[in-house]
């Protein structure tokens, strides 16, 4: 046979038609058949993406500009070490300390991406293991990833579904789709064949769908469809072809690199035409280790690891708040979010079904609590009522209770009082009545079934007959209003049996109709007495002449913290979108719950979507905030319209049919709780508790994660950008290196590295949820972050140089341009000084310690100004920062060691400073406190933003 693809319109199909079309009977296949089908369509399973190996991994982490320049600086460096005449810079020193960051990070970012992806993985894991099919005439059990195309399957209440198939019978079958469709109610299952081209996944009843869940009744299906060509394996297409994303951060990291990448070989270049021209040094290997040292001075080594250990200190503290990030730049991109898409089912809404209205008595009765808890009180207006003491609602809770197929359980280390196996409905009726004191192991002692009459699609209503305490036996009958009350003579009604007149059949359906606009879900109870000689217990002879009983009213209820969290969302500038497979009327009740949407929103449904262009689809997902009876490619088209618009995307949800939007959005929120294993490994973050609240919290530790990654960048760059302009401007003069390559990295990493650690834990700045979301496509280093550093930058570079000159000048009696022609390379390292008698060389490395020191005092005196972008440090609390208090005074202490501890001096080619010299050095550093601040902070127009 052809092999079947996938989209067949199979429910449209007769049965005949559809045995026909796969070569099939309604005894299914032979073993040799299979064995053949096997063979071209392939093992019923998902075949996984080929992903990059370790190694590829690995090596992906050196494709970055900054990382290209320090592995040229590496090889420079080694070069250098081994041409003549190179002496004191000790190339391989450096090359070693470039080199063990360089592959730190490189290790860091592998061990990561290593780690994430298994999304195809989980999917298999869901996948049936064993399948009841029909071989050669025989049932028998096989491994599901045997089954083919045209084989018969049998199912059962508790199975999952092991392939796509159109069924040929159905008894009473419920199957739970929420995993696929987002709907929290089971879809009742009919064999009969639909007419509706454009069916939803939901709308399409004679179908049954791989990994979904039989919660009542039983069927048979020919299966359509196995592998990559099921509904599963279209959704693991969509993971695999779903490109990683790219965060904001990772963008503007990549952006700065490329820039300083252009600076430096500009400066670089222009160094060594410069030496070349001028031919000072004579030495073509100190011109080379002067670009080196500009180089070095240019990048800041220590920026890749602060912005990842900070991220992931940030990582640790958001497990704190029940948040589980797996992608470590996830962390910041919360912060920018713009736009929120959460699923509703089990997000918005707790995914439990629970009864919130009886009608009963001709009276609405209002019953409190949510979920599955026994908790909460019956009333009637506003005065709380006991439902045993009252026939009629004792009677409607016992019905509810008998007519079900579902079980409760309790669960001890469970949040709820039960849990529910079966349908979700029938549990909200289980609950109900044991939120009315009526207590299952009780009932069960008295009531007995013998015979259920089970329910479907086109009845409508189900009936459990059972014997009572007196020996008799009861029909109790439930299912959708019109058909219940449609077969009942009666009415119980102030502890009689009334005649259910037209006038109560209005008021019945007035009510109906009054509960369902509300978007409640209402469930008809009936009843009848049939005494002990009955033994025919069909449908014709049992459901007629039924005594009504009431209505119960329920619905999905919103979680009690989501409210909240839509408010925060909004006054922090985020827009919250709900998409859901439910239908219309209950996305819009829900959305206007939780004050997502007013009265008079509008909702769109997937199939008004499906007959938009472009254009108008993108203009509808701007105007409309809730998308009802959406499937999984509806949710990618609106994450992509969105993110096409220029908005950071935050997709949260828990079924297997959000895992491709979840994918493809900027951030992936699945819930960790209810969420499929194919949801979670396909998102960024991970929810613990399952709490939409919980993203407003990881959205503000997002928000002062980038608060502080803006800090210590402002910092580190500031600090490169006096290193840059001091190597460059001295060089440029005609003087020697005013300070090595060592020690460059040293200030770079240490002197830089553990201040800039401590601003990345910086406490938040107030009213950080207040401010709308930074603008789309904002830099990381904006213009007024750029003027900053060029500031300060500059005020660095004038106390250096000034503290180096000077230096040159006690030391040596020498000031360029002054006191005599400018000294050769050999004459630096070899000649003395007649006006002191020191040897030059001693008075170059006591020069260069001096200003080893100037700009270790400045930075760590500057670091307080970058604490606050709107404020000076005068202005800033000094509150929660003793990680920088620790910071600054070890990096303190570190450079002492470096300048005074004997065998640690040659390595970094240092001296002792006397007093005088450090009051050289200090005066040149108080500037870092007093100059940026009031220059860049003062400006009216650059003042603190207001919050939206």
């Amino acid at each position: 046979m052809t092999l079947i693809t996938a989209n067949h319109p199979w429910h449209l199909k007769d049965i005949n038609s559809l045995l026909e079309e796969l070569h099939t009977t309604a005894k299914g296949l032979t073993t040799a058949e299979a064995q053949d089908r096997i063979a071209t369509h392939g093992p019923n399973e998902l075949v996984a993406e080929e992903r990059p190996g370790p190694l590829v991994i690995f090596l992906n982490q050196f494709r970055n500009p900054m990382v290209a320049i320090l592995m040229v600086a590496i090889l420079i460096s080694i070069a250098a070490s081994f041409m003549p005449g190179h002496g004191e810079e000790g190339g391989i020193v450096d090359a070693v300390i470039i080199g063990a960051i360089v592959i730190a990070n490189a290790v860091f970012g592998f061990v990561q991406e290593y780690r994430s992806e298994r999304a195809l993985e989980a999917l298999k894991e869901m996948a049936a293991p064993k399948a009841r099919v029909m071989r050669d005439g025989l049932w028998t059990v096989i491994e599901s990833r045997y089954l083919v195309p045209g084989d018969l399957i049998a199912l059962e209440s508790g199975d999952r579904v092991p392939a796509d198939g159109r069924l040929i019978s159905s008894v009473g079958l419920g199957v739970d789709e929420s995993i696929l469709t987002g709907e929290s109610r089971p879809s009742h299952k009919t064999q009969e064949t639909l007419t509706q081209e454009k069916a939803s996944i939901s709308e399409r009843k004679n179908m049954v769908y791989q990994g979904t869940i039989v919660t009542s009744g039983k069927g048979r299906a020919i299966v359509t469809a196995t592998g990559m060509l099921t509904e599963f394996g279209a959704i693991a297409r969509s993971v695999q072809q779903s490109a990683e994303i790219a965060t904001p951060l990772q963008h503007d990291l990549e952006d700065l690199g490329r820039k300083l990448g252009v600076v430096v070989v500009l400066l670089a270049a222009l160094v060594l035409a410069a030496e070349v021209v001028r031919n000072v040094s004579g030495s073509f290997v100190e011109e080379l280790m002067a670009a080196i040292a500009l180089a070095v001075s240019a990048i800041p080594e220590g920026l890749p690891a602060v912005v990842t250990i900070t991220l992931a200190i940030g990582v640790q503290r958001m497990v704190q708040r029940n948040a589980i990030v797996r992608r470590l730049p996830s962390v910041e991109t919360l912060g920018s979010t713009t736009v929120i898409c959460s699923d509703k089912t089990g997000t918005i809404t707790k995914n439990e079904m629970t009864a919130t209205v009886i009608y009963a008595d001709g009276k609405l009765f209002d019953v409190s609590g949510t979920g599955y808890n026994k908790a909460g009180d019956f009333t009637y207006h506003g005065t709380k009522v006991d439902p045993l003491a009252d026939p009629q609602l004792r009677q409607v809770l016992l019905i509810g209770q008998l007519c079900s197929n579902t079980v409760l359980q309790s669960d001890p280390t469970a949040k709820a009082d039960y849990s529910v196996v079966g349908d979700p409905t029938e549990g909200a009726l289980m609950v109900l009545a044991e939120k009315g004191g009526l207590s299952y192991s009780d009932t069960i002692t008295k009531y007995r079934e013998v015979h259920e009459i089970s329910f479907d699609s086109i009845r409508k209503r189900m009936t459990s007959v059972v014997t009572g305490p007196e020996g008799d036996f009861l029909a109790f009958t439930k299912g959708a209003p019109e058909v219940v009350v449609a077969l009942c003579k009666t009415m119980l009604q102030g502890g009689r049996t009334l005649t259910l007149d037209s006038a109560h059949r209005e008021e019945i359906a007035r009510v109906n109709s009054q509960l369902a606009e509300k978007a409640l879900r209402v469930l008809a109870l009936a009843y009848r007495p049939l005494g002990r000689d009955v033994t025919d217990f069909s449908a014709d002879t049992t459901e007629r002449d039924l005594i009504f009983a009431g209505l119960v009213g329920m619905i999905d209820p919103p979680r009690e913290e989501v409210r909240d969290a839509i408010q925060l969302c909004k006054s922090a500038g985020i827009r919250a979108i709900m998409i859901t497979g439910d239908n219309q009327l209950t996305a819009k009740a829900v959305a206007q719950g939780v004050g997502l949407i007013g009265k008079d929103a509008s909702v769109m449904t997937g199939p008004e979507l499906d007959e938009l262009n472009d254009e108008a689809f993108r203009q509808c997902v701007f105007t409309n905030n809730v998308f009802a009876r959406v499937a999984p490619e509806h949710k990618l088209r609106i994450v992509a319209a969105l993110r096409s618009a220029g908005n950071v995307v935050a997709m949260t949800g828990d079924g297997v049919n959000d895992a491709p939007a979840i994918k493809s959005a900027d951030i992936g929120i699945s819930m960790g709780i209810r969420g499929a294993d194919v949801t979670k490994e396909a998102s960024d973050v991970v929810l613990v508790d399952d709490n939409f609240a919980t993203i407003v919290s990881a959205v503000e530790k997002g928000r002062e994660i980038y608060s502080n990654i803006r800090k210590f960048v402002r910092f580190l760059l500031s600090s490169n950008f006096d290193e840059l302009f001091l190597v460059f401007t001295i060089v440029m003069i005609g003087l020697p290196l005013p300070i090595t390559a060592v020690q460059i990295l040293w200030l770079n990493l240490v002197t830089d590295g553990l201040p800039a650690l401590a601003l990345g834990v910086d406490p938040p700045e107030q009213g950080l949820m207040k401010r709308p979301p930074r603008k789309p496509g904002a830099k990381l280093m904006d213009r007024r972050m750029g003027g900053f550093i060029v500031l300060s930058g500059l005020v660095a570079f004038l106390g250096a140089a000034f503290v180096f000159l000077y230096s040159l000048y006690v030391y040596g009696g020498y000031i360029p341009g002054f006191t005599g022609e400018a000294l050769s390379e050999l004459e630096w390292r070899s000649a003395v000084s007649s006006v002191t008698g020191l040897a030059w060389a001693d008075v170059l490395t006591h020069a260069r310690t001096a200003v080893f020191a100037s700009v270790v005092a400045f930075e760590l005196l500057f670091v307080w100004n970058c604490r606050d972008e709107y404020n000076p440090v005068w202005r800033s609390s000094l509150k929660g920062t003793t990680y920088l208090f620790m910071a600054v005074l070890a990096s303190a202490l570190l450079t002492l060691v470096t300048i005074y501890v004997p065998f640690v001096q040659p390595f970094f080619k240092t001296v002792p400073l006397t007093l005088s010299d450090w009051a050289v050095v200090l005066l040149a550093s108080l500037p870092a406190l007093l100059i940026p601040s009031p220059i860049i902070f003062g400006h009216r127009k650059l003042r603190r933003p207001r919050a939206r």
